[in-house]
This record gives structure tokens, C-alpha cells and sequence, in this order.
């Protein structure tokens, strides 16, 4: 029988982990076959525990979705882990850019570079007998590939800006823990022959399982900058925190202008699983704690969730299950037994909007400038609305002394710019079309919105997204929405990677060129956006491509109807509720008929629904 609720098998007995445990167990730490394999140039793929394996040392197997036919073209994404987002120097962005130009050439023959929103470098399209080679060069730059993937402590995320700061530096705090969350380098140089002299294992580093930890695990830094108006501490969540399994954010004392502790989030995860009760969360307070508490209450906090994931159900393995069934005063509890020492939480704290840090901002610790270049969906490539590749490595040469650095929405920060250098630098950008998009400049909506990889080259992604994002802010451009307060995230599957359910009108992949909508998010990321589900049923679980435009539309008129004084749509929805945005959507003389066919609701947590206020569906 189905589960109607998640069942999780917490500390996992021996004789019932799944194949990936088993693989992982047997790998002598993420070796296993892998240098042998990735030596065999003549198959072009990998058997499935070698596929698991090479993920944590930063390699996804994948094939072009664009071909048909029983032979598969395989080929690899390597992602370079990035804590914080860097920096890179000019020497750093050469070879990088020389990597992608020699390994990373597309159907079309374009190589390219992708941000993301773990602030990592992906290679795409890259063919099997250059993985090995393109991991060594990457090494040589001080960047790895270890923890790209896989089941341990991701690319650690920090505001890239906060590395100006007078008072708190995410950035160095994201460095310094992914450097402690790293696995071992020595089967990393053993697999792919990297000198040693470029990686070591450090003495203080976490100690991980034999068979790793559970599932992917993330971690993020918020900041916090001075507002120049107020002259107040505002905190920015540019990491949206509190989708990951742990959320760190400073708390400022405003009369010392000093960060006095951290209140600490676990639980988040927006990844989900078709056919099984799964959802999207944002974390949840655990606790304040000073800075040098900070230190062990994290590394507690990994061993717990380490000991207790489910092994069994890869689909509940990760920590928000371990949250959701036995509460945070357990997990409290949990990790006070290793040392942790900390204070309550504070219930309403405010983590702050969304900074997507655009244009010039000024380095408050040493009087430079930042310029925050959006790259819509992260793809850093030559094509027709811009040379965005050539533009990335002509402005590193040009001005030498600046370095770059990567946000959590795929953009691009330049930093350390000279005052004189400013106008210098602005038309360097825009003479490589940076700025416009068929002939006219960005619009907020863009900006603001954006899309995961999805096809060609995912092979979890059902429908397109970052193809399809461009396409469908031009035609809600065209419709004239291009000014307004609202963000469009897609992602090509229920994984969510671009985390859509942050955004005020969120796209999940669902099929080929269908979408399951979530809605009630907010365009600061401060709020979780749920599918359609009232009394029971799902409206919008599959809606076509063709039809999202006119969708989109009616509900940013809804906003415009209803919520003249509400920040963005997901607030109106919030007030509104979902019955009366399907009584609304189903009166629609355009789309109504898209509410016609329905489907049984979706799980949703009781404490999820009541927080968000859009119940509607059957809870735990």
C-alpha cells in the first residue's frame, strides 16, 4: 500500500540500507572503481555505483535529451565547489574559461560556463575522456570538484558582498566551513591523480561515516549591510537560508554596530519526489548561538542528522523528515548530548528580503566598488542577445586588480572596481550586449526571475526551463508585466533546484512542456509557495507551455485587482487564500478552463499548511 505520509527509517539497521548505502559502504571513502573507470575511455558511461560515487567528487553523468534512439550520447556536468562564491582572480577566470572552451562545446558548438544558485561553476557537454583532465586543471587554481555532489556537506553558501563588511563577513564564514565539511582528499587525489601538493585533508574537518551522511546536505550564510538612508543594520538573505538544511543568520546589536550571535535554521529543503509524499519546506529556528559556540552546535548538528536520516528511502533521507517527525525541541536535545551550547530562538526574527545585489554597490571596508551583472539563468556564453563570455574574460584582463565572485541567483559580482574605473567598466559590459535583451534593456520582471538547467542536459528534467524562461518573460513582456514587483522561478523537475517555490510564481517541471504551478511565496524569498490544492483537489498540476502566458497574466492582474496594497501577488494570496483564487482562476473568461480537470491533492505537512495559511488539502 502507498504511503499517505512520509515514513521515514531513522537510524537505519544494517541489513536494510538501499543500493546507494551498500556502494557508498563498499567504496573504501568514494573510491571504489572510480580511477579505473574514468581510465576507460572506450565506454562512455558509468555502471550505477560508480555513477553515485563520482558525485561527490563534483561529476553528474548525463546524456543529451535532444537526441532519440537506443544508444545514449553521454557526457558529464563537473561543478566546481565555490564556498562563499569565491573570489577568482584574472588568473583563476582564465583557466576556467580555457577549461570550458576546450571541453564544454554544446550541440551548436558553444562552450559556455553556468552559475548557480549554490553559487558553484558547472561544466556542461563535457565527453569522458576529459573529465579527469578538466578535474586536475581545475585544482590547479586553488578550486576542487570534492562535495560538487553527492551525500555530504554541499558548496557551503555566503553573501558574496558580506566580504566587504565592517562587521560580519559570511563569506569567510562559508570558506572556512566548507573547507571543515570537505571529505577526505586522499581518494580525491588517488581517483583523478591530482598533486598534492594543491589538496590536503585538513587537521580540524568533520568525520564523516564510512557510507557518508544520509543525502545532500546544505548550508548558507546570511548577512547583514547599513542601510545608507536609515543608517540601520538590515539583514539580507540573499541565500534564501532557509531553504537549506541549515541557515545561519547574524543578529546585530544596532547600538554597537556589532554582530553579538547567530540564530540558527534547520530543516529546509525544497527538493521533492513524484509519486511519494515529499514537499518543499523552509527551515525552522533551532537556536542562537555566539560565535564560539557556532563551531561545534554546526558540527553537531551534521552528526545528528548523520546518525538518525533514513538510509532506507532515499526520498525521506533528507534532514527535514528528521524535523518534521521528531520536533526541534528533540533535535535540541539531540545535539546539547554533543557539546552544543546555545539559547532559544527567537520566533520573530526577520532573516530580511532577498538582495539580489545588481549594479554598483559600494565595499564599505575599503571604499571600492562591487558591480553586480545579471546573467539571466546563470549561462555565461556567446549567443545572440550577448557575448557574455568574451565580455566575462576581456573585463578580467582589462582591469586587472578587480576579482569575481558568484551570487545565489547565478549573477555575477565584480568586485574591488576604483571609483575612477566605474563608467569604464559599465561600457566594457554593455559593448558586449550585456544589459539588453532583443534590443531593450532588462525589464524587473527578468531580472528578478529565472530558470534551473533542465534540457538538454539534466537527466531528471521532464520539461525545458532554462530555454524556456528567456521565451516566457519576453512574452510577459510583450503583455506589458515587464515593470512589475513580481519574480518567475522554473525549474525542469520536482527536484526545484532553481527553488521556484521562493518565487511569486513558481513552474515545476512535470512533463514534456507541462508545469505544476506553486503560488502564496513572496518576491523577498520570506515565504514557501504551495501547488494549488483546495478542499481536497489540485488545480494546475499540469498546464501546458502554450497556455502560461495568459495564466501568469491573470494572476498578476488578480494582484492588481486585489492587493493594491500588498507588496507582490504572493501577498495577496496569503490574504486571500486559495479558495478564492480557485473561485477567481475558475470565473476567468481566459483560463478557467484550465481549472476543469483536478487531481487528488498533494501531501502538506499540518504545520506547513497552517503557517502558510493556504490549506485546502488533506494534512498529515
Amino acid at each position: 500500500m502507498k504511503a499517505s505520509k512520509p515514513e521515514p527509517l531513522f537510524k537505519t539497521p544494517a541489513d536494510q540500507l538501499n543500493e546507494v548505502e551498500q556502494a557508498k559502504l563498499a567504496s573504501d571513502m568514494v573510491r571504489g572503481t572510480l580511477h579505473d573507470d574514468f581510465a576507460d575511455h572506450v565506454k562512455p558511461d558509468l555502471e550505477h555505483d560508480s555513477e553515485a560515487l563520482a558525485k561527490s567528487h563534483g561529476i553528474y553523468l548525463e546524456y543529451n535529451r535532444a537526441k532519440t534512439g537506443k544508444e545514449k550520447d553521454w557526457m558529464y556536468m563537473v561543478r566546481i565547489t565555490v564556498p562563499g562564491g569565491g573570489a577568482f582572480t584574472r588568473d583563476q577566470w582564465r583557466v576556467f574559461d580555457d577549461i570550458s572552451t576546450k571541453y564544454t562545446a554544446n550541440a551548436q558548438g558553444l562552450p559556455s560556463l553556468r552559475a548557480t544558485t549554490r553559487q558553484n561553476i558547472q561544466f556542461h557537454w563535457v565527453k569522458k575522456p576529459h573529465v579527469a583532465e578538466l578535474v586536475r586543471e581545475i585544482a590547479h587554481t586553488g578550486f576542487f570538484t570534492l562535495n560538487g555532489c553527492g551525500d555530504n556537506v554541499r558548496n557551503v553558501m555566503g553573501c558574496p558582498l558580506a566580504r566587504f563588511s565592517t562587521i560580519y563577513d559570511a563569506n569567510a564564514h562559508a570558506r572556512k566551513f566548507g573547507e571543515y565539511f570537505r571529505i577526505s582528499a586522499e581518494a580525491h587525489i588517488q581517483v583523478f591523480e591530482v598533486d598534492t601538493s594543491l589538496i590536503r585533508t585538513p587537521d580540524s574537518h568533520f568525520e564523516y561515516a564510512p557510507n557518508l551522511l544520509n543525502r545532500k546536505f546544505k548550508m548558507a550564510f546570511a548577512a547583514v549591510h547599513r542601510d545608507e538612508k536609515s543608517g540601520r543594520w538590515v539583514n539580507d538573505n540573499c541565500v534564501e537560508l532557509r531553504t537549506n538544511e541549515v541557515g545561519v543568520a547574524p543578529i546585530v546589536d544596532q547600538k554597537t554596530d556589532k554582530v553579538v550571535a547567530f540564530q540558527v535554521y534547520i530543516g529546509g529543503g525544497q527538493g521533492e519526489r513524484n509519486g511519494k509524499p515529499t514537499y518543499s519546506a523552509l527551515g525552522k529556528p533551532l537556536g542562537i548561538f555566539t560565535e564560539e559556540n557556532l563551531h561545534v552546535g554546526l558540527d553537531s548538528i551534521v552528526k545528528v542528522q548523520q546518525e538518525w536520516g533514513d538510509r532506507k528511502n532515499r526520498h525521506w533521507a533528507r534532514m527535514k523528515y528528521v524535523v518534521q517527525a521528531m520536533g526541534i525541541s528533540w533535535y535540541q536535545e539531540r545535539i546539547k548530548e554533543l557539546g552544543a551550547v546555545f539559547e532559544q530562538p527567537d520566533p520573530n526574527f526577520d532573516i530580511g528580503p532577498r538582495m539580489m545585489h545588481h549594479g554598483w554597490q559600494k565595499q564599505p571596508s575599503n571604499g571600492l566598488w562591487a558591480y553586480g551583472a545579471y546573467i539571466e539563468n546563470g549561462r555565461i556564453i556567446n549567443a545572440a542577445n550577448g557575448n557574455l563570455k568574451t565580455m566575462v574574460r576581456s573585463a578580467m584582463e582589462k582591469f586587472p586588480k578587480i576579482e569575481l565572485m558568484l551570487t545565489p541567483n547565478q549573477d555575477l559580482l565584480f568586485v574591488n572596481i576604483p571609483e575612477a574605473a566605474k563608467a569604464d567598466f559599465e561600457a566594457e559590459l554593455r559593448s558586449h550586449g550585456h544589459g539588453q535583451r532583443n534590443g531593450k534593456a532588462y525589464t524587473k520582471l527578468r531580472v528578478l526571475s529565472g530558470a534551473c538547467v533542465g534540457l538538454d542536459t539534466c537527466r531528471l528534467s521532464y520539461s525545458e526551463s532554462e530555454k524556456y524562461e528567456p521565451e516566457l518573460v519576453d512574452e510577459m513582456d510583450a503583455l506589458g508585466y515587464g515593470a512589475t514587483n513580481e519574480s518567475i522561478g522554473i525549474s525542469g523537475c520536482e527536484r526545484q533546484c532553481f527553488r521556484p517555490a521562493t518565487k511569486t510564481i513558481g513552474l515545476v517541471g512535470c512533463g514534456p512542456d507541462l508545469y505544476s504551478i506553486k503560488l502564496g511565496a513572496s518576491e523577498d524569498a520570506r515565504h514557501q509557495g504551495e501547488y494549488l490544492a483546495w478542499q481536497g483537489r489540485w488545480y494546475l498540476k499540469q498546464t501546458p507551455r502554450e497556455r502560461m502566458p495568459q495564466l501568469i497574466a491573470a494572476l498578476f492582474d488578480l494582484h492588481k485587482k486585489q492587493g493594491a496594497s500588498d507588496p507582490d501577488l504572493g501577498a495577496t494570496i496569503r490574504r486571500i487564500g486559495f479558495g478564492a483564487v480557485v473561485d477567481y482562476l475558475k470565473s476567468h473568461p481566459v483560463v478557467g478552463d484550465l481549472m476543469v480537470k483536478t487531481h487528488d491533492a498533494p501531501y502538506v505537512p499540518d504545520e506547513i499548511a497552517v503557517v502558510t495559511g493556504l490549506a485546502g488539502a488533506p494534512t498529515a
